[in-house]
Order: structure tokens, then C-alpha cells, then sequence
């Protein structure tokens, strides 16, 4: 039965995306994972195909698709491909930093960046965290001076996804050190501009194809033309497009989770123990019926979430919610498939094996569960 969220064409286009997948990237992924790079040209491809970049409207190379649902279809057939270091690196295309350069770029930073992004050419990076400042944008160091018409960039970031190989960095940095929550400016950053390094690629617990770097910014001169949005306005910036990298979470949470139970579901009614499916046992059946239950649930309020997201009506407290929810959800049904697979789970060869250390970082990044707890918190406080 087909899920009530989609239409025909979202099915059309899973069909596409499936064969995209089939074809690029399940039997290039493990060499991906070797090496640690996801090349280049898989995003030129998948630009082709019409799989990301989809919000960047018509005019300047791109699909101009606003349906959201399109992107939960991405999301979930990654997922079942079983490749989430390239899933991340799309959601953090499409879900962020497309985002910020669709709602801030003046006509002519579209003009010059989203043809290239259209194309797959361009990969862009957000780099918000420093080492001393993840969740609490406030604690941001980074510095930009006025200098003529243009900024003097100076600091550091790290955990930067596509650090390595973006050829655009959306950068926040202090602007004004007593301009409270008016202090901070967004400025794009481009690839050899003089000053800009990058260090070294962070070796990561999972996901080990999707890089991650430190960048470090030494005197970078940046152009009053690279300045993102408004002077001042960075933290409302970031704090706004928050509500798409958080349903991004949830959805890959969800799309993951799954994966991995159908895996594990199989594998019960596959694997004999004591002369019959393990899946005839009735503890193995509870677990598995718990877990699909809890899925289940949860998919109904990210559905509704998606459908408020494309309405432009998804708040910062419900996107908190699912968030949160979603990722911890997933955290513990791979958690508890791993134990159906007993010592088999163990072995790498076996995609739960390879989603444990993958999926711990779902519930850290993008604002950790107590952050998103926060958040929620201080709005059910503020309706006392």
C-alpha cells in the first residue's frame, strides 16, 4: 500500500532515484568508504539526474522543485542503499546550504553560484563550529574587520562536513563584539582565496566517506560581495535556517531506522536456532513488533512535519521535536537489531554493523537531544 504522503510522480521519481542508486552507487560505495572520499563526479551525476539541487529554480540550471516530499523519497532510498556518508553530504546541500544561498543571495551571488551548483561543479560547506563553540552560536570567536570595502576574516572551525572538497564555505563570524545578537555576519568564502586553509580531514568513528575538516582563516580578504545576507543579521540567519537541517535529521533518521529493521526482519525469519526461525521465538517477535510500532508512530508526525515544511508553516519547536525524537529513535532500533543479528551484527560485511557507528552521530549534530530538550523547554516555560 502506498504511503499516503506521496503522489504517483513521488513514486516516478523514486524510480528514478533507485535506479540511480542501483547503478552509481551500491557497487562503488565500499571503495567510497576505503578511501574515504566520495569522488567528485558522483554529484555531477547526480545533478544530472535530477536527485539534488532540486530547490534551485529554472532560471539558473536547476529543477526549481519546492515539494519537500521529493526529498524525504532522496533520503529514504540513500537509506536503503545503504549509504549514508552520501546522504549527508546532499542533505547538507540541499537541506542547508542551498537554503541559505536560495533566501539570502542578492541576484547577482545567484548569478554567479547556482548555475555551477545546478551542474554538480560546486560543492558548498556551512562553517558555523569552532572548537569552543558547537551548540552556542554566541561563543562564536571568529572575527571579520572592515577594512575599505572589504572584511578581514580571522579563526577557525571544525567538524566542517565537506570541508575538504567544498569549493564554497558559507562562514559566520563576529562582526561587532558588542552588538550582542546583532554581532555576527554570514560571508561566503571561496576555494583559494589567499589565507584559507584547510587542515586535516578529521578521521571520524562513521562515516567514513563524508568528509569532515578543520578550515582555519589567516587575514582571508573577503569582498563586501561575498557578504551573506544582512550586516549583523548572521545569528537570525543561522537560527532560521535551523528548521530545515533538523527535519533533515528526522527524515534520514526515520528513512534509516528502517533500513535497518528490514534487514534485521529478514535475517529473523532466515537464521535457525533450536530447529526453527528465530523469528518464531516469542521475544524475538515482541522486539521486532515494538520496533516496527514505534516507527510507525513516529512516521505520522514526520509526515506531518514534511507536509508543514513545504507550507512554510514548520516551527523551530516542532522541528526540535522530531529531531530529537526521530534520531534517538534510530539510535536505539539499530542498537537493538544488531542484537538480533547476534555476532554476525559484529562483522562490518553486514550493513548493521556499519550503521551502529554511522548513525551514533545522528543525535550530536545539527543540535544534540539536549539542546533540542532545551528548546522545547523554554517554549512550553514561555506559555506559563
Amino acid at each position: 500500500m502506498r504511503r499516503a504522503l506521496f503522489t504517483d510522480d513521488h513514486e516516478r521519481y523514486r524510480e528514478v532515484v533507485r535506479e540511480f542508486m542501483i547503478r552509481e552507487v551500491v557497487p562503488n560505495y565500499g571503495q567510497w568508504e576505503t578511501d574515504r572520499l566520495i569522488p567528485r563526479e558522483v554529484l555531477v551525476t547526480a545533478a544530472k539526474q535530477g536527485i539534488y539541487g532540486l530547490g534551485i529554480p529554472e532560471n539558473y540550471g536547476g529543477p526549481g522543485e519546492t515539494d519537500y516530499r521529493f526529498r524525504v523519497v532522496v533520503a529514504e532510498e540513500l537509506s536503503r542503499a545503504h549509504a549514508p556518508s552520501l546522504g549527508v553530504t546532499l542533505a547538507l546541500q540541499d537541506d542547508m546550504v542551498l537554503r541559505y544561498l536560495l533566501g539570502l543571495c542578492t541576484d547577482e551571488q545567484k548569478q554567479r553560484w547556482l548555475p555551477r551548483f545546478a551542474t554538480g561543479e560546486v560543492i558548498g560547506a556551512l562553517a558555523m563550529t569552532e572548537p569552543g563553540a558547537g551548540s552556542d552560536l554566541k561563543g562564536i570567536r571568529t572575527t571579520a574587520v572592515r577594512d575599505g570595502d572589504d572584511w578581514i576574516l580571522n579563526g577557525q572551525k571544525t567538524f566542517i562536513s565537506s570541508g575538504i572538497t567544498a569549493d564554497l564555505v558559507i562562514v559566520a563570524a563576529r562582526t561587532d563584539p558588542e552588538g550582542g545578537s546583532r554581532g555576527f555576519t554570514l560571508f561566503v568564502v571561496e576555494s583559494g582565496m589567499p589565507g584559507f586553509e584547510r587542515g586535516r580531514k578529521l578521521d571520524k568513528m562513521g562515516l567514513a566517506c563524508q568528509d569532515t575538516a578543520e578550515l582555519f582563516f589567516d587575514q582571508v580578504r573577503v569582498s563586501k560581495a561575498n557578504l551573506l545576507g544582512e550586516l549583523g543579521g548572521g545569528l537570525r540567519h543561522m537560527m532560521s535556517h535551523l528548521v530545515s537541517e533538523r527535519l533533515g535529521a528526522t527524515v534520514s533518521g526515520l528513512s534509516g531506522a528502517r533500513a535497518i529493521f528490514e534487514e534485521a526482519r529478514e535475517y529473523c525469519f532466515e537464521r535457525r536456532a533450536f530447529g526453527q526461525p528465530i523469528g518464531d521465538f516469542q521475544h524475538v517477535r515482541f522486539e521486532l513488533a515494538e520496533m516496527q510500532t514505534a516507527m510507525d508512530v513516529a512516521e505520522a508526525f514526520m509526515d506531518r512535519m514534511v507536509l508543514a515544511f513545504s507550507a512554510g508553516e514548520l516551527t523551530a519547536v516542532d522541528a526540535a521535536k522530531g529531531k530529537w525524537w526521530l534520531t534517538e529513535l534510530q539510535k536505539n532500533v539499530v542498537d537493538r537489531c544488531l542484537q538480533l543479528f547476534g555476532g554476525y551484527g559484529y562483522m562490518t560485511e553486514y550493513p548493521v554493523a556499519r550503521a551502529y557507528v554511522d548513525t551514533r552521530i545522528q543525535t550530536i549534530y545539527g543540535g544534540t537531544t539536549a539542546i533540542m530538550k532545551e528548546i522545547i523547554g523554554r517554549d512550553l516555560a514561555g506559555h506559563r
